[in-house]
C-alpha cells in the first residue's frame, strides 16, 4: 500500500476540512486501483504538490512515467485538457486520464526546475519562450478569463471595503481598471495560469517542459506575476525596486513576444488579488508585506520602457 506524504495529508485536511480527510483516507486504495488499471508499478517514493500526489511509476513496457492524483476541486479539472491541447509541445505528455478520479499518467521529466537555474534572467526568458510555445488555440469548454473579469473586479472592490489593513485605494482601483479595460476582450488562447519556476522541469526531448497548468483561456500576458515571486525579496531590495520589477517583466515579455505594458497590468491585478487572498487566509506578515509592496509598485506605469538585457 502506498504511503501518503505527511505534508500532503496535513495540508489537504487543513485546507479542505472533512472532505479532505476522507479523500486522504481513500487515496492509498485509489492509487492501487489506478496502478492496476493502467498496468503500472511504483518506481520511487511519492511526492506531492499543494493539491495532489505524484508517484513515479513504470508502465507495462518499462517506460518511466508519473501517476498524478489530485483532490477533486474545480481548479484542478482542466489540467488534462491543457496537456491534451499541447500534445507534448512545451509541456509533459499526457499518456492516460481518468477524469472521474482526477488522475493522469504523465511523461516523467527531470526533478530539477527553473528555480535551480543559476541565472535568473535566463530562467525568466526560458519561461517567456515557453509561454510563446504554449499559446495555442484553446479547446472548447475551458474557463475564460474574459467571463471572469467582471465578477473579479467586483470582488476586488468588495474586498477593499471589508478586509483589514486594506491596500491604498489607488492600487485597487488600478487593478479594477485593468479588468474593466483588458478583461472583456481577450484572445481564445490557452493560458497555463501558474507558470512559476517550480512548474517548469528540465527534460530530455525538449530542454524545459511545463507542468501543473490551470487551463485558462485568455491573454498570455496573464502569467507574468508568477515569475516575480521567485527571489522577489532581491527585486524589492534593489536600489530602484520599481525598475527592477519592470526589468524582469520586460525580459519575460520580450521572450514571450508580448506587450510589456499588458504584462505589467495583469501582474498588478494578480498581485492585488494575492494580497486580498492573503488577508482572508492568514498569510504571514512578511509575505503580506512583500505582496502589498509588489502590488503598489506595479500600479505605477513606467516613466520609460524598462529595457531587457541584450
Amino acid at each position: 500500500m502506498i504511503g501518503i506524504p505527511e505534508g500532503l495529508a496535513r495540508g489537504t485536511v487543513a485546507r479542505e476540512g472533512e472532505p479532505g480527510r476522507a479523500w486522504i483516507a481513500a487515496l492509498p486504495g485509489l492509487v492501487e486501483a489506478l496502478l492496476d488499471q493502467w498496468g503500472c508499478r511504483p518506481d520511487g517514493a511519492p511526492t506531492h504538490g499543494q493539491v495532489g500526489l505524484v508517484l513515479p511509476v513504470r508502465g507495462a513496457d518499462g517506460a518511466p512515467a508519473v501517476l498524478k492524483v489530485s483532490f477533486p476541486h474545480p481548479g484542478n479539472v482542466h489540467e488534462p485538457d491543457a496537456y491534451a491541447a499541447w500534445g507534448g509541445r512545451g509541456a509533459v505528455r499526457l499518456h492516460r486520464r481518468d477524469d472521474d478520479r482526477l488522475a493522469m499518467l504523465l511523461e516523467r521529466a527531470d526533478a530539477h526546475t527553473l528555480a535551480d537555474h543559476p541565472d535568473v534572467d535566463e530562467a525568466v526568458a526560458v519561461a517567456g519562450r515557453l509561454t510563446r510555445t504554449l499559446a495555442v488555440a484553446a479547446p472548447p469548454g475551458l474557463p475564460r478569463l474574459s467571463e471572469q473579469a467582471g465578477p473579479w473586479a467586483d470582488d476586488l472592490r468588495r474586498d477593499a471595503d471589508r478586509l483589514p489593513r486594506p491596500l491604498p485605494r489607488r492600487v485597487v482601483d488600478a487593478a479594477i481598471a485593468t479588468l474593466r479595460e483588458l478583461g472583456p476582450d481577450q484572445p481564445d488562447t490557452l493560458v497555463h495560469g501558474d507558470l512559476h519556476f517550480g512548474n517548469v522541469l528540465r527534460a530530455g526531448r525538449e530542454p524545459w517542459l511545463a507542468i501543473d497548468p490551470k487551463g485558462h483561456v485568455g491573454d498570455p500576458a496573464y502569467d507574468g506575476l508568477t515569475l516575480l515571486r521567485t527571489r522577489v525579496e532581491d527585486l524589492l531590495a534593489a536600489a530602484d525596486p520599481h525598475r527592477a520589477l519592470l526589468r524582469r517583466l520586460a525580459i519575460y515579455a520580450e521572450a514571450a513576444e508580448l506587450d510589456p505594458e499588458r504584462v505589467r497590468r495583469w501582474a498588478q491585478v494578480r498581485a492585488v488579488t494575492a494580497a486580498h487572498w492573503g488577508r482572508r487566509h492568514g498569510d504571514p506578515h512578511w509575505l503580506l508585506e512583500l505582496t502589498d509592496r509588489t502590488a503598489q509598485l506595479l500600479s505605477r506605469s513606467p516613466a520609460r520602457p524598462a529595457a531587457a538585457p541584450n
